[in-house]
């Protein structure tokens, strides 16, 4: 009788967590319609017959975006909020110039993993794994490099070369989300912060 029991929560947990899978999407494309009022997971799609091939085109990634930040980096991001196209396909892109000296400080993306191609310069990257053992996991990188962070880790980008540095990214959600620690840490109250 025990073993009959435990063959029916068995093939009850193999079924369950079956139908729990995400399936794909159920049409060719959901062009993201920002008028939209509704708000689901993802934005609305736009009428099909409304589409164009502007909603799959961003033009300009070749080229810096003009908004430097105080640590020294530049970054254009390519988000569903960039090219409505992307909507419901779970990708996203950025490309960040890095100054001398320039750092993308320690941040998360909390849905996404970013994997960095490094089309120029030279950059120190690293990630640090969860608890217990909060790891760093790094190395310099050159031009023609890949590195990987896994989603929601904390993870960091340094120029350590003699001149700029240009990265592509990409990111494994339409809305991958910033975390920036330092930033994070300081809306803290002042009894949770460490002293």
């Amino acid at each position: 009788m025990a073993k009959n029991i435990i063959l029916m929560c068995l093939i009850f947990t193999l079924f369950s967590s079956g139908l729990a899978v995400e399936v794909g999407p159920l049409q060719d494309f959901c062009v993201a319609d920002s008028t939209s009022m509704v708000m689901p997971s993802g934005l609305m799609c736009k009428n099909p017959m409304q589409v164009e091939a502007n909603d799959f085109y961003y033009g300009g990634l070749n080229i810096p975006s003009n908004k430097t930040t105080p640590t020294g980096i530049n970054v254009t991001l390519v988000d569903v909020d960039q090219l409505p196209g992307l909507n419901t396909l779970g990708i996203s892109m950025a490309r960040i110039d890095y100054a001398l000296n320039g750092i993308n400080p320690p941040h998360i993306h909390p849905r996404a993993t970013e994997m960095l191609v490094l089309i120029e310069g030279s950059l120190h990257v690293g990630f640090v794994t969860s608890n217990p053992q909060n790891r760093l996991i790094s190395r310099v990188i050159h031009t023609g490099d890949v590195f990987v962070f896994p989603a929601g880790l904390i993870h960091f980008q340094r120029n350590v070369g003699n001149r700029i540095a240009v990265a592509l990214l990409s990111l494994s959600s339409q809305n991958p989300g910033l975390i920036n620690i330092r930033d994070a840490v300081e809306t803290l109250p002042e009894s949770v912060k460490f002293k």
